[in-house]
């Protein structure tokens, strides 16, 4: 989950409506810039966060009894080794592009355990295998990772409301081409994107967020209730060229 603080509890947003999100921001990629087995491609970078912890115990509470961001989450075998399995049952190139995700999350993290050392050496094993089974180049995949890792990592920045004001500019990530791209609000409350990388000038995305207005919960089972309680809104962005 992607949590962020209110005056009276918690605004949260699914890591998989964060997915969808990125999905909405890929289908405004150039149609002649879009890497190899696109349909594939978007499945994989709409499906990047599933294969998560069912909610029962305290899987999605800190030890505070507060719902658990993303980021002060451990890192689990289990459910890196379950993503992968959901993109194998659809095709080894949703496969190879989850695997390279967990590549890009956790080799910083290599040498923790031995679980998970082992994991790694796993997934690199596959994706030669897989970039093998393709005919394809180590570059071919890593052009298709690199955009949906770039369409990720502005899909979270949107989500934990990270654009500076005072149209600052916030680099997002290097996109698939290489090239810096930089995200930023207008006083009219338009979003931009230096240089701008998509095929319409103007276009809306959102996400669905939830607005908890409870701080601690005793388990899972009561977070889950709060949230089908909750308010459900849509967090609307407006992009445009100028």
């Amino acid at each position: 989950m992607i949590v962020k603080p209110t005056s009276s509890g918690w605004e949260i947003i699914h890591q998989q409506a964060h997915g969808m999100l990125a999905l909405q921001l890929a289908l405004q990629w150039p149609v002649k810039k879009r890497p190899m087995h696109w349909i594939k491609t978007i499945v994989a970078l709409t499906e990047h966060d599933d294969g998560q912890e069912p909610w029962e115990g305290k899987n999605h509470l800190n030890e505070a009894g507060a719902p658990l961001n993303f980021q002060m989450m451990e890192y689990s075998v289990e459910q890196c080794r379950n993503v992968i399995q959901i993109g194998l049952e659809k095709s080894r190139w949703n496969a190879l592009m989850v695997s390279m995700h967990t590549s890009y999350l956790y080799e910083p993290k290599r040498g923790v355990s031995k679980e998970l050392n082992d994991f790694l050496d796993e997934q690199k094993r596959n994706q030669k295998d897989w970039c093998a089974h393709y005919q394809i180049t180590q570059e071919q995949a890593e052009y298709a990772y690199s955009f949906i890792q770039w369409c990720d990592a502005l899909s979270l920045i949107l989500c934990q409301d990270q654009i500076p004001a005072g149209e600052r500019r916030l680099e997002i990530s290097p996109g698939p081409d290489g090239t810096s791209y930089y995200i930023f609000q207008r006083s009219s409350g338009t979003v931009g994107v230096e240089p701008w990388p998509f095929m319409q000038k103007a276009f809306t995305v959102e996400v669905e967020s939830y607005e908890v207005d409870q701080m601690i919960f005793k388990d899972d089972k009561e977070l889950f209730n709060a949230m089908q309680q909750a308010l459900i809104t849509e967090k609307k962005w407006v992009f445009k060229a100028k």
